[in-house]
């Protein structure tokens, strides 16, 4: 590579008014909001300084196309015709893991440092901007530690967590065809879903059958998580219920009976594999207390739920920083793009989705970093909002910017596609829509705490903003109790948005605040994006000027 400019002089045109590559962009210093709500949030500044930097390397973009462009291959057997069961990736897929591995994107938030939760949800959204295919693996292995942790003492095989959770937590990547204990790091992926239940997993019908201190798992799993992963979370019918199993990868010396049947052909997140697999008497470890694998797996759910709030922030913020370059740099009708009213009319609207997203997402990581039962509860009932709000969101603001763009946003030559393809995943992984909303509608009757601090959350900024005051009010009128189910997403949605308003009056009392309240809390606004009465728009698109 050099240095050397391409031409722009050719033998029969010029090429004008066609922005340049956007270079090195860090990814930090270019995000005043990212690094006022890591504040807040009590995040480690440092770490995500140097991890921003790092990711906004023009060479790291050029990667993550590659690394979606030569998508995983599923090698089932040697030449020989000897099973492997493996799956091989692009050079750049492990390059992206060694780099946020190494960073402590799956175990910052257990190394006991003040804000490791709020750490570990800023580099979710960071990655997610630049190659988010390798979060999965990361993300789950993260959510692992805790199920994992607190398996000692309820399982026939304790100590499990003493051989597993260090290797987590190394701060290593090792992709090699090994026996965790002969490996310096691992990572854990997840095995659920079956075919007959989709989201109903006590349908699931995969067999447990007890081998002295161990098990033998027989069945089949419809969807199984990063598949190269050196074990996996999974349930199983054992004699007394739905049981947890942590089952490895690899044995001393032989492979594990997981047979992997396909490699799903998703419509995104093409760097990662996911997988069709069957259990064939493969050994397993029991994790938790056996009939209550439900229960032992929900704390890996929980946690798996906040990155699925924090990823689609990060596509808005990357999808609008591309927007807002092209509009920078090119013009049409003797004017910039972004000199135009309409144009920065629908930017400044689309920004306004994707800060809210950003600052409701924060807060709620900030509440799995402290202990108090309030926080607990505010984390419950909080990680199901912002994953709803931000998810909705974020194909909408990803498709609006594609069109800023115009033919080139529709082009594989901008990580525009690849935006668009990811936008819809975090809302189907680990609970739809609908899922999130009956459970958020569950843990508010059954958990009268979660109430009492999401109401304590939305009336601490009271008497800020009459407007404010006034939705609040209508909504409490709406609904003085559970709404009834057809009403779930209503609910939700007006719950998340007041939720979001009181964030950002609390932390930043500005033209965001105003400009957020005013056309989605006194909703002085028409239904498509950028249908706003003009606003100071001036501060709202420094948010994404690089």
């Amino acid at each position: 590579m050099t240095d050397c400019a391409p031409v722009s002089d050719l033998r029969t045109h010029d090429v004008l008014n066609q922005p340049s590559e956007r270079g090195d962009c860090d990814l930090w210093a270019t995000d005043p909001a990212l690094r006022g709500f890591a504040s807040c949030a009590g995040a480690q500044d440092v770490l995500l300084a140097g991890y921003g930097r790092t990711l906004g390397q023009a060479s790291l973009r050029d990667a993550a196309r590659d690394a979606n462009r030569h998508v995983p291959e599923l090698q089932l057997f040697d030449r020989g015709g000897r099973r492997l069961d493996e799956v091989r990736f692009h050079p750049t897929y492990h390059q992206f893991m060694k780099l946020s591995a190494g960073a402590g994107y799956s175990a910052v938030a257990w190394e006991g440092v003040p804000g490791g939760h709020a750490t570990h949800a800023a580099m979710v959204y960071l990655a997610s901007q630049v190659e988010p295919g390798h979060c999965c693996p990361l993300t789950m292995s993260y959510a692992a530690v805790p199920v994992l942790s607190a398996s000692n003492g309820l399982s026939a095989d304790d100590g499990i967590a003493d051989i597993w959770r260090p290797k987590l937590l190394s701060r290593g990547y090792d992709p090699s065809i090994r026996p965790a204990h002969e490996k310096h790091a691992v990572t854990i992926g997840m095995a659920m879903t079956e075919k007959q239940g989709g989201s109903d997993i006590r349908t699931n019908t995969t067999r447990a059958e007890a081998d002295g201190s161990a098990w033998r798992l027989t069945g089949h799993k419809w969807f199984c998580s990063a598949p190269m992963s050196d074990a996996f979370l999974t349930l199983a019918q054992g004699p007394k219920g739905l049981t947890c199993f942590l089952v490895p990868r690899w044995l001393d010396g032989t492979r594990n009976g997981i047979r992997i049947q396909r490699l799903k052909d998703k419509l995104g997140n093409r760097s990662n594999a996911s997988a069709e697999i069957e259990y064939d008497r493969a050994f397993a470890h029991q994790i938790g207390e056996e009939g209550r694998g439900i229960q032992t797996i929900v704390e890996m759910v929980h946690h798996t739920r906040l990155d699925t709030a924090m990823a689609p922030a990060g596509l808005m913020r990357a999808a609008l920083t591309e927007a807002h370059h092209w509009v920078s740099h090119r013009t049409a009708f003797q004017k910039r793009l972004v000199d135009h009213p309409l144009m920065r009319a629908v930017l400044a609207d689309l920004v306004l989705d994707w800060n809210g997203a950003l600052a409701l997402g924060m807060q709620v990581a900030a509440a799995f970093d402290k202990s108090t039962e309030d926080d607990r509860a505010f984390a419950r009932i909080g990680v199901a909002l912002a994953k709803f709000m931000a998810n909705k969101l974020c194909p909408v603001v990803v498709c609006e910017a594609m069109e800023i763009l115009g033919g080139m946003g529709y082009i594989e030559d901008t990580p525009l596609p690849m935006l668009y393809r990811e936008a819809p995943l975090n809302g189907i992984w680990e609970g739809s829509g609908n899922v999130i909303c009956l459970d958020a509608l569950r843990t508010l009757t059954s958990e009268p705490r979660a109430q009492q601090v999401l109401n304590l959350e939305m009336d601490a900024v009271a008497g800020s903003d009459r407007r404010y005051d006034i939705a609040l009010q209508a909504y409490r009128q709406r609904w003085a109790g559970p709404p009834p189910e057809a009403e779930a997403r209503w609910f939700v949605e007006q719950t998340a948005l007041l939720l979001t308003a009181s964030v950002l009056i609390r932390q930043a009392r500005d033209e965001i605040t105003e400009a957020f309240i005013a056309t989605r809390i006194a909703e002085d606004r028409g239904r498509f994006s950028g249908a706003v009465r003009e606003m100071n728009t001036d501060k709202i698109l420094s948010q994404i000027a690089s």
